[in-house]
């Protein structure tokens, strides 16, 4: 069994991640730009960073088996679907890591944490300290997207006493302690906007400017989902006018993020590098590499293997 693994990788990520796998099994990690080498026989793929279509597929003779992390935009489910190959991807693995990245963006923000500790380590004088920050209680949070991540983030916050507004395309059955609402009236009443939606054509750009238009001067946004969801532009022309107070994020519509990206000036932004799901080290999560080997070894034993995508 190969198993092929295509993304940015340090080199103690690649020791790390590769000890998750038998020892039998040949593993190769190996960037973008390396992956046409390890195609030929390989048998399943984990893409990062890399477009899973009928150009890549060609080079990938014998695959059987394509398996993503929670999203799954990068790959063509139909075109696998016809060339017989399954796709899976780990929806929910890391629905606490994401959802507790979150509280994290949410916590730092109204207690100042990264200004604070900026401040002590510069040695300013604490009598000269001037800043603004809230407690949690009575805030009101905007939830687009109430899947695993979003219900977990909903009862982070329902602990801390936030009042829980939700949105979702399709209906759902109603959930404790959050109400359903329609998205211009979450983006009225929300002090924080959360996205937790998967990267379609109905979502790409989803929060634009119109959106920002209608928030909360007040108010902030997370994203921990994917970048292309909001509208990188219209995000820092909102934050620079003022149309809304600050914002979150993990990740971004061009990763990693450009060295000389807008973001990285703005005070009122808070970034990490597309880490959310990734509690156990830099592009490592234990749990979703265990998923992984898992769904694999269901393929071997010609069984299905779990959250599979395509529709036959």
């Amino acid at each position: 069994m190969k198993v092929v693994i295509i993304g940015n990788f340090t080199e103690t990520s690649k020791r790390i991640i590769a000890k998750e796998f038998p020892d039998d099994w040949k593993i190769d990690i190996v960037t973008p730009e390396e992956s046409d080498l390890s195609l030929n026989d390989a048998d399943v793929i984990i893409p990062e960073h890399i477009k899973v279509d009928s150009e890549f597929l060609s080079k990938a003779k014998k695959v059987k088996f394509v398996q993503t992390g929670a999203g799954f935009d990068n790959v063509d489910i139909e075109v696998c679907t016809k060339k017989g190959i399954l796709v899976s991807n780990a929806a929910g693995v890391n629905a606490i890591a994401v959802a507790e990245h979150v509280m994290a963006f949410i916590l730092s923000w109204y207690k100042n944490i990264t200004y604070l500790d900026k401040y002590m380590k510069g040695k300013n004088d604490i009598k000269k300290l001037s800043y603004s920050g809230s407690e949690l209680a009575d805030k009101t949070i905007g939830i687009i997207g109430v899947g695993a991540v979003g219900q977990k983030v909903a009862k982070y916050c329902n602990a801390f006493g936030m009042k829980v507004l939700g949105y979702a395309r399709k209906k759902i059955n109603t959930i404790e302690n959050i109400e359903f609402v329609d998205l211009d009236t979450l983006y009225m009443k929300s002090d924080i906007v959360t996205v937790h939606v998967s990267l379609n054509d109905k979502t790409r750009h989803l929060i634009n400017s119109d959106a920002f238009k209608k928030m909360k001067k007040e108010a902030i946004i997370i994203n921990t989902a994917r970048g292309h969801i909001i509208d990188e532009k219209a995000l820092i022309a909102a934050l620079r006018n003022g149309d809304i107070a600050g914002a979150g994020l993990d990740v971004f519509e061009k990763e990693p993020l450009a060295i000389d990206s807008e973001l990285r000036e703005l005070d009122n932004v808070i970034l990490t590098p597309h880490t959310a799901g990734m509690p156990d080290g830099l592009k490592f999560h234990k749990k979703r590499y265990a998923f992984f080997v898992e769904n694999i070894k269901k393929i071997i034993a010609g069984k299905k293997p779990e959250n599979t995508l395509n529709k036959i």
